[in-house]
């Protein structure tokens, strides 16, 4: 029923590896936004993208957004975000490729650094979470930036895609 609704649906991180639901959602005839799961290698994200490739819908993006980190210790992020996932997915398929630094962090802190690295490995998009007030957000307030924020950071990102597609 959501499909007769959006533009693109999305397949979350907690479900790439679901054959069924990725076929389901091929056949819908939408672009699909396929997120990374957290423990995956880019093996599996790239083979597993194919489920939807192969029910005839070539209209995949995916999106990088963290992965496991090694070893113990006090966590500073949420996840580390693998940003060699982004050169290799654009020289490895034809597919574009976002990146999600909000959920990646979890830290609104470092939202406007990992995305302008984002942009510099040649990320097709990003994928940011804004709230008007993050304090007031009912989930994941920590992980939002404010619109002028976001204006700043599309301003930046702008710029470095620019020098980017250049080389």
């Amino acid at each position: 029923m959501v499909a007769e609704f959006v533009d693109i649906l999305q397949v979350g991180s907690r479900n790439m590896y679901d054959q069924d639901l990725l076929a389901t959602v091929a056949r819908k005839g939408k672009p699909v936004m396929y997120k990374r799961h957290f423990g995956a290698s880019m093996e599996e994200f790239l083979s597993f993208a194919e489920y939807i490739a192969a029910e005839g819908n070539k209209d995949i993006i995916l999106c990088e957004r963290g992965i496991v980190p090694v070893g113990k210790g006090k966590s500073f992020t949420r996840y580390n975000l693998d940003l060699a996932a982004v050169p290799i997915a654009l020289k490895e398929t034809y597919l574009p490729i976002m990146v999600d630094p909000s959920h990646a962090t979890g830290r609104r802190d470092l939202i406007y650094s990992m995305s302008c690295a984002a942009m510099a490995a040649g990320a097709n998009g990003l994928m940011v979470e804004v709230h008007t007030n993050p304090a007031e957000a009912l989930v994941d307030a920590s992980q939002m930036i404010t619109p002028p924020e976001l204006k700043e950071l599309i301003d930046t990102c702008r710029q470095i895609n620019k020098l980017v597609k250049k080389h």
